[in-house]
Parts: structure tokens; C-alpha cells; sequence
């Protein structure tokens, strides 16, 4: 079920880490996401068809360790049935100390970790990225358009140029998304790489966006949740900052009527 990638696949995001301290920022597209806004929400079938380019393409190499398998039943993620969620924890294995051995993972596991020493776990690597930076470090871009975690992963995949160079024994790959320009990480996906049961369009571009935001979804599970709140939260303290205004001006009405007349 897992695709076999190469070991230059493994250090894709684990060197992007380094380039962001070091260079420069690379260029992040801004793609549209409906989960974007303070009224936006995670796309299910977007999510389902992440869960899958995750786990045909980047399973091999990246884990998302945080990640419970139950989640994916969970309301505002990928929505699984149970029985679908307790078949594709069956493809993974966990090590039980009572057993003192493997056995098939269950819903109550986590996703397995990553499966090479260094390639970085995946489950927050949409919040551990800013996509978009404002001049003098100032964050104004991020203040409009958001971290754009999401954004910087779709856009590292998609960024190859084709141009290829080696160093000290090390092909690197021109990336535009990259900090430095060049990226350790072959390009992972290609055009009709996964197919999706719901016909969906499947080139490069769409694999990309479906993948980051399954990845934003594992980042940010209660995403929908903590908007509902915020909003809730806005409404109340707007209610009451009415009430507030209106109760001064009628306890101080008497007063300022006197010192009028």
C-alpha cells in the first residue's frame, strides 16, 4: 500500500528547518483554502483525499506521532466511519510492552512514528512553518493572509524547477519555495501519482493542496472548534460593551442634565 521513496526524499522537511534560519525566504503562493477566514472550515473530502496522498506518498518516510487514529472519525476532520478507521489502523503496527512485542494498531493508537531516524515528523509541520512574512520582520503579511504554514508546504512541493546540482557528494534540487533555493528532497509528487475514488483532479497542483491541508487538519484538529468559540466570544463581549455604554448613560443622565442646566 506504501510507495517506496529514496533516501533523498527523507530530508525534505528536516533541511527546510535549517534553511528558514538561515536564508532568506523563499517564495510562498498563496493558495486558496476553505478553511482560511474566521468563517472557514475544513473541506472533508479534502481532507480524505489527503489522508490518502499521505499515506500512499509520505507515510514511508514521515510519521505524525501526535496524531491519534481515532481522530479521523472525529467531526471536522476526515470524517471515517468507524469500520473504515479500524481497517487502516490494521495496516499499521504499535509495539505493546505487555507483549513485549508488535501488534496490529487499533483506533486508541497513534500514528506510527516517523520510519527513518531523520525525517521529521509531520503532525504539527503546518504550524511550525510561516508561509508569509511581512518587510523588516514586522509579520504584516501574516496579520492578512495568516501564518500560511499550509500554504509554504503546498508550495515546496510544487516549487521544483527541474534544475538539479552536487554537493559534496549530494544532489540538491532547485526549489523557489525553499529559504536557500536548494532542497535535499527529490520532487515527491507528479501528476496522477495517487488516484482518487471521487474522480477528483489528481495533477501535481491539487496533490499538493490536498496533502498540506490534511497536514494543516493534524496541526490544527479543532480548528472549526476554536473559531466557533472566538466567534461566540466577539459576540458576547460586543453585547455587553452595548449594555455597558447604555448603562452608563442612563446612571449619569441625571447628573450631566443638572450641570447642563
Amino acid at each position: 500500500m506504501f510507495r517506496t521513496l529514496t533516501l533523498s526524499v527523507v530530508a525534505a522537511f528536516g533541511l527546510a528547518t535549517a534553511g528558514l534560519a538561515a536564508g532568506a525566504a523563499g517564495h510562498v503562493e498563496d493558495f486558496d483554502f476553505s478553511f482560511e477566514g474566521p468563517f472557514g472550515k475544513y473541506d472533508q473530502n479534502q481532507l480524505q483525499r489527503g489522508l490518502q496522498v499521505y499515506t500512499e506518498v509520505c507515510s514511508a518516510c514521515h510519521g505524525l506521532k501526535f496524531v491519534p487514529i481515532r481522530s479521523l472519525a472525529e467531526e471536522g476532520g476526515p470524517g471515517l466511519p468507524e469500520d473504515q478507521v479500524r481497517a487502516y489502523a490494521a495496516n499499521y503496527e504499535t509495539f505493546d510492552p505487555e507483549l513485549d512485542d508488535f501488534r496490529p494498531s487499533t483506533p486508541a493508537d497513534h500514528f506510527p512514528e516517523s520510519g527513518l531516524e531523520n525525517a521529521p515528523d509531520l503532525s504539527l509541520m503546518a504550524k511550525a512553518r510561516a508561509g508569509f512574512h511581512g518587510p523588516y520582520g514586522l509579520g504584516i503579511n501574516q496579520f492578512f493572509k495568516g501564518m500560511g504554514g499550509a500554504e509554504y508546504i503546498a508550495s515546496l512541493l510544487t516549487g521544483y524547477t527541474g534544475e538539479e546540482k552536487e554537493e559534496a557528494g549530494v544532489v540538491l534540487y532547485e526549489n523557489t519555495a525553499f529559504p536557500s533555493g536548494w532542497i535535499a528532497m527529490g520532487p515527491p509528487l507528479s501528476d496522477e501519482l495517487v488516484e482518487f475514488a471521487d474522480g477528483h483532479e489528481n495533477d501535481m497542483e491539487n496533490l499538493a493542496k490536498d496533502v498540506s491541508a490534511f497536514l494543516m487538519w493534524t496541526a490544527e484538529p479543532k480548528m472549526m472548534a476554536r473559531k466557533q468559540a472566538g466567534f461566540v466570544g466577539v459576540v458576547f463581549l460586543t453585547l455587553l460593551s452595548v449594555l455597558l455604554y447604555l448603562t452608563n448613560k442612563r446612571i449619569w443622565a441625571p447628573v450631566k442634565g443638572k450641570r447642563t442646566a
